[in-house]
């Protein structure tokens, strides 16, 4: 009988006899140019954690893991990671290193009817890009704020405050907190960078901001010269902001572990509701922590992927980079809870009224108003606004970096030789677009929009074609060929039947709860302005 082998493209293999056994022998025998590879292999893990570790391992994981159940949450967020996220993480990962290909171009090797994916993919990488450029903007204007001596959110003297601002500090034991008290930080937030109090709403947006105007030209530049080479110089700039961060999340956790109150914080934290696991909501919110948080279906770890040396052990790069991600969630929780704890104990009220925002307003209102009220305030301000803008670089450089090389691979013959030129257009129009509409006096509204809408169902409709046009119409048995070729062993049965089944049922329950929610919320939204 006959051994059958799937190479890709540029690649050939033969079947040599050599003792009895059968040898693969492979060869490039393209006449393309030799695509570009990693410089190290701490290169392309460090982009890829860089990538999967962003601001909602920040701000979303501990915020729904306590919403569901706390301690409880992790169970279900451990099973949705160990049969969807990961499985379709690995995915992603050998079919970027065998087929040496964007997101584009990769689909005439897998099912080309398919092809429409990738450029869908690319708009969807784009639409983040926007969301991140605004809030990095966001994070710079508080990061050059917070070079004095007393923090501008720290104090109702300043001309934005309003007659409802209550300040308070640490020593003052004789302040009292009320319904209607608004804190300085928040007035800071919504009236001085945000001014989203000169919008009435979205039909009407207002002037540009011509501070966040130029703290968006900075990111702009950095941005542009990490990734205008390729991951040459991308793979470089990882190693201090992929780095960092971990470096703050540890400065932060032991800060906030000393911080009177840290405890309530923690027990609210982790505290198991075990009834709540009864609730297919805690389930469908788990599914979605783990697949958004990993990151599937963005064209990144397809894009990453394939500058990796072909006989790359994708299996164990794919098994450490989602375990650092998750672990990495995890204690972002203590780092956010801790804080909260200290904020409930000073104002005299219980966790869960100080932990209702979710999203930027968790980071840029209650994290914000905690740093202040600290000893050393402007340090920890600015070494956490840092970590803020290095979280967001990461994920937009890999963003980008998907798009990039998906219309590199597509268009060889026309952008190959000018991807200087290509670069600075993506990056100069993934900027200029957000300066009318996000970071208006009514951008908040619109990043609402994105966060809400913009992506969620696109994207999980996105990977779930993907995951069937790969099990389905190219064929497990083909692709477990191809990742026998890469590796060197054959992938067992517990991966085939996730990528065959329980993959796309995952996908394809979390693509109905999410579009049943979106269009709840609109008939809500509806009604509520008919009113």
């Amino acid at each position: 009988m006959m051994m059958t082998t799937c190479v890709p493209a540029g690649v050939t293999g033969s079947s040599v006899p050599l003792g009895g056994l059968r040898t693969l022998v492979v060869q490039q025998t393209s006449l393309e140019r030799p695509r570009e590879t990693w410089s190290k292999k701490m290169d392309f893990l460090l982009s890829v954690i860089g990538y999967a570790v962003d601001l909602g391992n920040v701000w979303r994981f501990p915020y729904i893991c306590y919403q569901n159940g706390g301690g409880a949450f992790l169970l279900p967020y451990l099973l949705m990671a160990v049969f969807g996220g990961v499985p379709l993480f690995y995915m992603e990962l050998a079919l970027g290193q065998f087929h040496r290909s964007g997101c584009i171009s990769i689909w005439k090797y897998i099912c080309p009817i398919f092809k429409g994916i990738g450029f869908a993919i690319c708009i969807i990488a784009l639409y983040i890009a926007f969301y991140y450029n605004t809030i990095m903007a966001w994070a710079l204007y508080y990061l050059l704020s917070s070079f004095r001596r007393t923090l501008p959110w720290s104090t109702c003297t300043n001309s934005w405050n309003t007659a409802n601002c209550n300040r308070y500090m640490s020593t003052d034991h004789n302040v009292s907190w009320s319904n209607s008290s608004i804190s300085p930080a928040e007035e800071f937030y919504t009236r001085q960078v945000l001014q989203v109090h000169l919008s009435p709403g979205l039909h009407q947006l207002g002037s540009v901001s011509w501070q966040l105007a130029l703290c968006l030209l900075f990111i702009f530049t950095i941005v542009y010269f990490s990734i205008w080479k390729g991951v040459k110089t991308s793979g470089k700039v990882v190693w201090v902001t992929a780095t960092f961060p971990y470096l703050v999340l540890l400065v932060l956790l032991i800060r906030g572990a000393t911080l009177p109150g840290a405890w309530r914080g923690v027990v609210f934290y982790l505290k198991p509701d075990w009834e709540k696991l009864l609730s297919t909501t805690v389930w469908i919110d788990a599914a979605a922590q783990i697949f958004f948080s990993l990151g599937p279906g963005f064209g990144v770890l397809l894009a990453f992927a394939s500058y990796n040396p072909f006989h790359n052990n994708c299996y164990r790069d794919a098994l450490v980079t989602s375990s650092v991600n998750c672990l990495t969630s995890f204690v972002s929780g203590f780092v956010i809870f801790t804080v909260l704890g200290y904020m409930a104990e000073m104002r005299h009220q219980e966790v869960d009224a100080v932990a209702k925002d979710a999203g930027p307003s968790l980071l840029f209102i209650i994290y914000a108003e905690a740093i202040a009220n600290m000893p050393a305030a402007t340090f920890f301000a600015i070494i956490f606004f840092l970590m803020i803008i290095m979280l967001g670089l990461d994920s937009t450089f890999a963003g980008l970096e998907g798009v990039i090389t998906a219309m590199l691979d597509e268009f060889p013959h026309v952008l190959a030789k000018r991807r200087e030129w290509f670069v600075f257009g993506l990056v100069s129009f993934s900027k200029i677009h957000p300066l009318s509409l996000l970071l208006s006096q009514g951008g908040a509204f619109v990043v609402k929009l994105f966060e809400e809408y913009a992506t969620g169902p696109a994207v999980i409709t996105v990977v779930l074609l993907e995951v069937i046009a790969v099990s389905w119409f190219y064929g497990t048995n083909r692709f477990c060929n191809d990742v026998q070729v890469m590796l060197g062993f054959y992938p067992g049965c517990f991966w085939r039947v996730c990528w065959v089944a329980i993959c796309p049922c995952f996908l394809l329950v979390m693509l109905r709860y999410s579009i049943y929610i979106h269009i709840f919320f609109l008939i809500v939204q509806y009604f509520h302005s008919s009113l």
